[in-house]
């Protein structure tokens, strides 16, 4: 580890190990899977290589990150350990607690779908709809699918999807969070065929849940 807080507290300590600049950003990178050092450096715009080392070699003293074997080509990849896989709740719960601050929506800064993929379990957290839909973000497609065990999100692999929502991020998150509906999305949105498995997903209710609208959203033939 870096430098340390010298607290016998349980927060102190846990920031001793991923407080530091860029380190939990390098566990929400491997929370969607292992990765080689090429796709984390690609996966974190703005990291310097040599500080993204530094993190790296930090986070796997410290347990939290495991480098795998070598492939036939000589990279390796980095992956959390089953311990440091114990981050998904903290990183889950930041991710709620960041509502109010995504709510000016992405102004200059950067975005990857995988950020996006990672944030949508945390904020479908309770829905139980059993439905596979898909999300449509700039030609990217990532399919949802709500089942027993919670949100599972990926990007598409070819199954077939219930519904297509078209939209952009913001609208994206922001219906995740409850903070819109699909009604109140309006024409920032388009659905392709069944506007109920779209609606079943983001519309769940549940004890902090939104009211359901009763507008229905702007389906395109």
């Amino acid at each position: 580890m870096g430098r340390s807080y010298h607290q016998f507290c349980g927060l102190a300590r846990a920031l001793d190990v991923v407080g530091d600049r860029w380190s939990l950003l390098i566990v929400r990178q491997l929370l969607v899977g292992p990765a080689r050092y090429t796709e984390l450096l690609a996966g974190l715009p703005g990291i310097a290589t040599n500080l993204l080392a530094d993190r790296l070699r930090q986070l796997e003293d410290a347990g939290v990150v495991e480098k795998g074997p070598a492939d036939r080509a000589g990279a390796s990849a980095y992956a959390l350990t089953s311990w440091g896989e114990g981050l998904r709740g903290p990183v889950d719960g930041l991710i709620r607690w960041s509502v109010p601050l995504m709510a000016r929506g992405p102004g200059n800064d950067r975005f990857q779908l995988e950020w996006l993929a990672l944030a949508l379990p945390a904020l479908l957290t309770g829905r139980r709809a059993s439905h596979t839909i898909g999300i449509d973000i700039d030609g990217e497609l990532l399919q949802v699918r709500a089942t027993s065990r919670g949100v599972e999100v990926a990007r598409h692999d070819g199954r077939e999807l219930e519904g297509v929502l078209h939209a952009d991020a913001w609208t994206v998150l922001g219906l995740a969070s409850g903070a819109v509906t699909l009604g109140d999305a309006g024409a920032s949105f388009v659905v392709d065929g069944d506007a109920e498995a779209v609606r079943a997903l983001f519309e769940t209710p549940g004890p902090s849940a939104p009211r359901k609208q009763r507008e229905r959203p702007r389906q395109r033939r």
